[in-house]
């Protein structure tokens, strides 16, 4: 009954890629949890930051592991790979129990 045109999808056609979505900053940013506390930080201070705050949460991995029975260096690395979602999860798991022997 209606004629009309199909208009041209813009995903149809070619065009010039427009960089990435996220880069590098954005992505370990959000990912630290620094640019949810403080937006405009600048690049080495959210760099330096972040390797400070992975420092120290290796270590608390580190001592909470060794407390609660579990391996110490592998969640010293976690903690230092993965910051503070690794210590959250260190704080979630339950404590192991000592094998009877």
């Amino acid at each position: 009954m209606f004629l009309y045109f199909r208009r041209l999808s813009i995903l149809g056609e070619r065009s010039k890629r427009q960089g990435s979505l996220v880069d590098f900053y954005h992505l370990f940013g959000h990912l630290s949890g620094l640019l949810f506390i403080k937006p405009d930080m600048e690049p080495i201070s959210l760099y330096r930051t972040v390797a400070v705050v992975h420092f120290l949460d290796a270590v608390l991995c580190s001592v909470i592991a060794t407390h609660s029975g579990r391996r110490r260096v592998a969640w010293t690395i976690g903690g230092l790979i993965f910051g503070i979602w690794a210590l959250g999860m260190l704080f979630l798991l339950p404590g192991k129990k000592p094998a009877d022997v």
